[in-house]
């Protein structure tokens, strides 16, 4: 922020959709900044995103859309160390989003664990704080990631974990 500031430009948060709603981000770190320009797009429409742009040019280069992806916050990290494979996740995240709220459903749905779902949508709903805590982002999707939950709080995690929505 302070390099923002002293050349009076707008710091852009890194964070994504599939990262905010699960909490996999740093307070104060890539959570920083004025506006989240992919704060909207799950983790999988970013690669997507990137493998259409770089279908008239290699802007983007090959090895950053191989590597796993990682927060790089101690060597040999992946993301998949922390939270399921992100098109796992997405469907998940992207279902709840579009207002299946019962664990059980989704799973059916989407021919995945019930327990997996399960605790996928009790993250959500436990890292509410982090998402009060982000900058805008700049909405793509009809259902805005702030909108999901009708609770916040203590009272949220609880409801969560209960599997009440």
């Amino acid at each position: 922020m302070a390099f923002s500031n002293k050349f009076h430009s707008m710091l852009l948060a890194t964070g994504n959709k599939s990262e905010l709603a699960m909490g996999y981000c740093t307070l104060y770190g890539d959570t920083c900044g004025g506006v989240a320009p992919i704060g909207d797009l799950f983790k999988t429409e970013i690669f997507a995103l990137c493998r259409r742009i770089n279908e008239k040019t290699d802007m983007i280069p090959e090895s950053i859309l191989t590597k796993p992806p990682s927060a790089e916050l101690r060597p040999n990290q992946t993301d998949q160390d922390s939270l399921p494979p992100y098109d796992v996740l997405d469907a998940v995240l992207s279902q709840y989003f579009s207002g299946s709220r019962v664990p059980e459903k989704i799973a059916k749905e989407l021919r995945m664990d019930t327990e997996l779902t399960a605790q996928i949508i009790q993250t959500v709903a436990a890292m509410e704080f982090k998402r009060r805590q982000a900058p805008p982002v700049l909405r793509v999707h009809s259902v805005e990631l702030e909108r999901v939950s009708n609770c916040s709080g203590p009272k949220a995690v609880l409801l969560a974990q209960a599997g009440i929505q």
